[in-house]
């Protein structure tokens, strides 16, 4: 089973904003990897090369967004067949917004557990009862995103899947980082009421990859893939 993470950063300057130090899509890159989801994907404009910079040593692939007259939901498609194309057998993917800079590593994993217990659902995290992200899709969701008009936006995603025929399910995670955004600051964040442990009680080292690499190892960017690499692969 893999989960990819798809990243989404409408500009710049949503993909660099201060999370407590560390610019936005960083942080979630590294939250994504240390809950268990690969390959991670950062679909944001970056002419300057300063979220590739940002993304320095961190496992990730940079894709180049669709054009923006093609509405969300074409974003989140072209970010999913992008992990498709990196990782064949890829069968679902957290759809992450690049403002969500809170969510917690657990909820990465809790997510990913419940996928494979409903592998065809579309999994929303909840804190309190509200729905947030990030929100997990089965690539069986691609043909309905594919077909949304351009007006529909990421709060209309879980109603436009539902409607398409897909089930929706929500899990309670108990981490308020679903729903409050970097509008919110760290320090200010309600308590964290999640379980105390992965549901599916599997031990993980989370971080552990990182912890073994030298400070001194060459600084390495990210991969970049543009759309017009995104040749077949043989599967």
């Amino acid at each position: 089973m893999t989960v990819a993470a798809v990243i989404l950063a409408a500009t710049e300057t949503s993909a660099l904003a201060d999370a407590d130090g560390t610019p936005a899509v960083r942080r979630i890159a590294d939250t994504a990897r240390a809950g268990g989801a690969t390959p991670v994907v950062v679909s944001v404009h970056d002419p300057k090369g300063r979220a590739a910079a940002a993304l320095a040593t961190a496992e990730v692939t940079l894709v180049e967004p669709s054009p923006a007259a093609a509405g969300s939901a074409r974003q989140i498609a072209n970010g999913i067949e992008s992990a498709l194309w990196l990782v064949g057998r890829t069968d679902a993917a957290l759809v992450w917004p690049a403002r969500l800079v809170w969510a917690d590593a657990e909820t990465v994993t809790t997510l990913i557990a419940g996928h494979g217990e409903r592998p065809d659902a579309v999994l929303a995290p909840a804190y309190a009862g509200a729905a947030g992200f990030p929100m997990l899709l089965p690539v069986a969701a691609l043909p309905a995103l594919r077909a949304l008009t351009p007006d529909r936006m990421p709060a209309d995603l879980l109603a436009d899947l539902s409607a398409a025929g897909l089930e929706v399910v929500f899990l309670e995670t108990g981490d308020p980082g679903v729903v409050h955004d970097i509008a919110t600051a760290r320090a200010a964040l309600p308590a964290y009421d999640g379980p105390p442990q992965p549901l599916d009680e599997l031990e993980r080292d989370w971080g552990a990859a990182g912890a073994g690499v030298s400070d001194d190892a060459p600084v390495a960017g990210p991969e970049v893939l543009a759309a017009v690499d995104r040749a077949p692969r043989p599967r």
